[in-house]
């Protein structure tokens, strides 16, 4: 399965975005509200990645400097070195480097323009979604339907 099929299935299009210079508390409040785990930094309205934060940056510098780290700005915290993907990318290649670089979140690029972002979870759905078509049509195939 390919990642513009994922792409495809997810409920809400589209990619959430803050602005590097935004402060931490309020890239948080677009967590909260958004019930998502991360949110792409781009200081263009989406239209390129310069970073994503999620909850694990935020809930990393609570610990190691309190709260005082909410009004700094998202640039202090968050990932520059982005992994990302093309909506050509396989679902297994996806999974593979998620799990290898223990993240659960990448942006979907094409010719340098942000097009989607996909998460761990949205690639097991699809495996799962997968498996279960391959285990019906095998079952299918063996009663002779």
């Amino acid at each position: 399965m390919l990642v513009q099929q994922i792409l495809k299935q997810k409920a809400k299009p589209g990619v959430l975005s803050v602005a590097s210079t935004a402060r931490v508390a309020e890239a948080a409040t677009i967590l909260a509200q958004n019930r998502i785990g991360s949110v792409v930094v781009s200081d263009d309205d989406g239209k390129t990645a310069v970073g994503i934060l999620s909850e694990r940056d935020i809930v990393r510098e609570l610990a190691s400097k309190g709260g005082a780290c909410l009004e700094q700005p998202v640039s202090a915290y968050m990932t520059s070195k982005l992994q990302t993907c093309t909506s050509q990318s396989s679902a297994q290649d996806i999974l593979a480097r998620m799990t290898e670089g223990r993240f659960r979140h990448m942006p979907v690029v094409e010719e340098g323009t942000l097009v989607g972002l996909i998460t761990l979870g949205d690639v097991v759905k699809a495996q799962l979604s997968e498996l279960a078509m391959e285990k019906q049509a095998l079952e299918g195939m063996i009663m002779g339907h």
